[in-house]
């Protein structure tokens, strides 16, 4: 924790500053997320196995760069690795509607975008988890998580509709632009931004070390530790069969159900609430029932809805997707908000990029493994027949969950830094 951040003037401007980019840039997320695949399947009359291979794609850096971003990440300054990354990503969509509007679009040129974005995804998020602390205290931390997962669900609500007025009325490459400019105002709130950020300042000893090593220290703290390491195998799990579902929705709300652009957008619209009402709840169930109690009674929750999916039809048969996309999205989102906070406070400062970043590489990783997996098995086996396969893996998932030592616990540990000693006296040569 930086001196500057215990200022409350000072850290209270520059949070806000974080939060309004990181708000504009999750809506462009939320818009493209429908737009992309709109691009696909309007714009250049893609299969249901590109659709899907478009989410693979954009998730596919985490498996390659996850682990040594998260130890370039401990090495550098972080809020200059988001500078740059926000640079790429601006660069990489904006190409997109430039091509299409001279007529030279491609599906390579749609999932090289992606691919590249991606890339700049992953060092922009492992930067972004060790720079918040940063800007708020351990107590401020839950509630800024909050704030931002608050920013998150509320770009899924907007998102959608925007993206399905926006195709209607200017073409589907038109929510790629405006994603493209959302970067452009998260580079320009994060150069606003004051506090002096404390210099990254490993012992001599860890400086001299190998990369490999620093990613092996990341990945030791991570897979000894029986709470972290639970945690990630069910987000690997869950976010395969989630992403197996998501990545192929618009191709089965559209040639599936049969329903137009703009209804798409409304019904992606109304499931984003479920993430505000998870943000809204998130603290009040952890105050409740304890901190780890609460990520089971929310991940367990969401899972009698995932079955309402593929039940989905046309005309009121909708209203089956909208209510599975509440209570999913308000149990995953709330749940998300409480492991955060954990990790963040759990982790010690030298190793969080790393742990963070070995946690999203299998989080991540697992959502290119769902995104293909959901475009190869629409194409095999039907779009309707894959909803129920993935409905079916996080069910299982969710048990695995309750059979771990989590459901013994009321509330995650905080570490008292003994745990990072352990994690790196043995690597040390």
């Amino acid at each position: 924790m930086s001196g500057t951040a215990g200022h409350g003037t000072v850290k209270g401007r520059d949070f806000r500053l974080f939060w309004f980019g990181e708000t504009v840039s999750l809506l462009g997320n939320g818009i493209a997320v429908v737009a992309l695949p709109f691009v696909a399947v309007l714009t250049l009359h893609a299969g249901t196995f590109v659709v899907g291979l478009l989410t693979s794609v954009a998730y596919l850096p985490w498996l390659l760069l996850g682990l040594p971003a998260g130890a370039w990440v401990d090495r550098l300054p972080r809020r200059p690795v988001m500078l740059v990354s926000d640079a790429v990503s601006f660069v990489a969509f904006v190409s997109v509607p430039i091509a299409a509007w001279a007529h030279v679009l491609t599906i390579p040129h749609l999932l090289a975008a992606a691919f590249i974005c991606g890339c700049a995804s992953v060092f922009f998020t492992t930067a972004q988890r060790a720079y918040l602390p940063t800007l708020l205290s351990d107590a401020e931390l839950l509630s800024g998580n909050a704030r931002l997962q608050g920013s998150e669900s509320t770009a899924e609500i907007i998102g959608p509709g925007l993206a399905g007025m926006l195709v209607q009325a200017f073409g589907a490459v038109a929510g790629l632009l405006a994603n493209a400019l959302s970067f452009l105002v998260s580079w320009i709130s994060l150069r606003a931004i004051r506090v002096t950020e404390p210099p990254p300042s490993p012992p001599p000893e860890v400086r001299r070390r190998r990369l490999r090593t620093e990613v092996r220290d990341g990945l030791r703290f991570l897979f000894r530790d029986r709470i972290l390491r639970t945690l990630a195998v069910f987000s690997a799990v869950s976010n395969i069969a989630l992403t197996g579902m998501s990545s192929i929705e618009v191709a089965f709300l559209v040639r599936t159900v049969g329903a137009g652009e703009a209804v798409v957008g409304a019904v992606l619209t109304l499931c984003g609430l479920g993430g505000v009402l998870g943000v809204l709840v998130s603290h009040q169930v952890s105050r409740r029932y304890g901190s780890a109690r609460a990520v089971v009674i929310c991940l367990c929750g969401a899972a009698p809805f995932t079955l309402l999916f593929p039940l989905t039809g046309p005309g009121a048969g909708l209203a089956f997707f909208v209510v599975g996309g509440v209570g999913v999205g308000a149990g995953v989102v709330a749940a998300n908000i409480i492991t955060d906070t954990f990790r963040q406070r759990y982790c010690p400062p030298d190793l969080i990029g790393r742990v963070s970043a070995s946690a999203a590489v299998i989080s991540f990783g697992a959502i290119a493994v769902g995104g293909l997996l959901g475009g190869v098995l629409g194409e095999l086996s039907g779009v309707r027949e894959t909803m129920w396969m993935m409905t079916g893996m996080y069910t299982l998932a969710t048990v695995a969950l309750v059979c771990s030592p989590i459901r013994k616990l009321r509330d995650f540990p905080e570490s008292d830094g003994s745990l990072c000693a352990a994690a790196t006296e043995k690597a040390v040569p």
